[in-house]
């Protein structure tokens, strides 16, 4: 599978090195004879950064997708831990808000109760609940957005990027949410319940006897509600406003820029893609924490308890902890690529023959 996913890979247009390298009559001995002298050559430094860039593997390769799978084990498992209880506090303002009446208030309460080690409850499953899910999450994005450009071709692939993005984006979510909905019933299980387990040991066995393989799965259909409109949204506005970024902002060329200045971008492009992922995927949230704590609920049912203006309690606390958690997931994912030497793609450009369909060359 991975062999021929590699060979449609060379020949589709997010993979960007190669492709502006010929563009620039820069890869092979087709190579265009220099401008006039004393002008800068853009395309000469372009192409000295390729020669000294050597990839570890082949952008679309088996060892890239594999690569790309752990980068999103690391940024999902630790940035959704080390946010444990942000997360425990807002999942308890969503299932009894007249309890947990703010953000301050959730932790005040929190303490009280349950002490310092109160606000850790849940780690377990949220480590290895978000891990498998960001190994599907970044691992199968790659591989669906080689897919489909491919299917749509390189001047379709660039002038429909934007879908592009969102069809990868939520079919790799579809497969990642699966992977996630266990840990994830067994967490806001853990977290909102007082006094039914304090650990992952204890949870999951309860569970399965009170409920069977439901009350790991029961969840799922919310999960995607709320995973898949989040995801489209994270890597759709991710890409685009990279691009954005290095178009209106960055003040010089992406090639020009060292790797920390391009990670700098990353975190900047993830956080503004973190905010908007908060705002889509909350109500779905709010339905999801309500659900997982109660037996035999459906989510309509849950739906209809909580009213519009329910739906949206804990917005805030979620927004800060998105915008954060989309953000260093972006700078860790990037970060993985840059240690391990994968191919980086700088954002598409528009493929020659469309330029000159649109008269934009000669």
């Amino acid at each position: 599978m991975f062999s021929s996913v590699a060979h449609l890979a060379r020949a589709n247009p997010f993979n960007a090195p190669h492709l502006q390298l010929v563009h620039d009559g820069l890869a092979g001995p087709r190579s265009s004879p220099a401008g006039p002298p004393g002008q800068p050559q853009r395309s000469r430094k372009l192409a000295a950064a390729a020669v000294e860039e050597q990839y570890s593997c082949d952008y679309g390769s088996g060892r890239f997708f594999i690569l790309c799978g752990l980068g999103g084990i690391i940024s999902c498992g630790t940035t959704h831990t080390a946010l444990v209880p942000l997360d425990l506090v807002k999942c308890r303002m969503q299932v009894d808000p007249q309890k947990y009446k703010g953000i301050f208030n959730g932790f005040s309460v929190t303490l009280k109760e349950d002490g310092v080690r109160g606000l850790a409850k849940g780690w377990a499953p949220t480590f290895i609940g978000y891990s498998m899910q960001g190994l599907c999450k970044f691992g199968f994005y790659e591989v669906f957005k080689v897919l489909y450009s491919n299917m749509l071709g390189e001047e379709n692939a660039y002038l429909w990027r934007t879908s592009l993005y969102l069809a990868a984006s939520a079919s790799a979510e579809f497969f990642a949410d699966i992977a996630l909905a266990p840990m994830e019933a067994t967490k806001v299980r853990i977290q909102t319940q007082p006094g039914y387990a304090n650990t992952l040991r204890d949870a999951a066995p309860k569970m399965y006897k009170e409920e069977g393989l439901k009350a790991f799965y029961k969840g799922v259909a919310p999960l995607w509600m709320r995973q898949i409109p989040y995801t489209m949204m994270k890597f759709a506005c991710f890409e685009r406003t990279v691009e954005a970024l290095y178009k209106f902002v960055v003040p010089k060329p992406r090639s020009e820029c060292s790797k920390p200045e391009q990670l700098v971008v990353t975190f900047v492009a993830g956080y503004i893609a973190g905010v908007f992922c908060a705002i889509v995927s909350h109500p779905a949230d709010s339905v999801v924490s309500v659900l997982n704590k109660e037996k035999g609920s459906s989510a309509s049912q849950v739906l209809q308890r909580l009213g519009f203006k329910g739906v949206w309690k804990g917005l805030f606390a979620r927004i800060i902890m998105i915008g954060t958690l989309t953000a260093l997931q972006w700078f860790i994912y990037d970060s993985v690529k840059v240690y391990f030497r994968l191919p980086r793609p700088p954002p598409p450009e528009m493929p020659e023959s469309l330029k000159k369909k649109l008269g934009l060359t000669q």
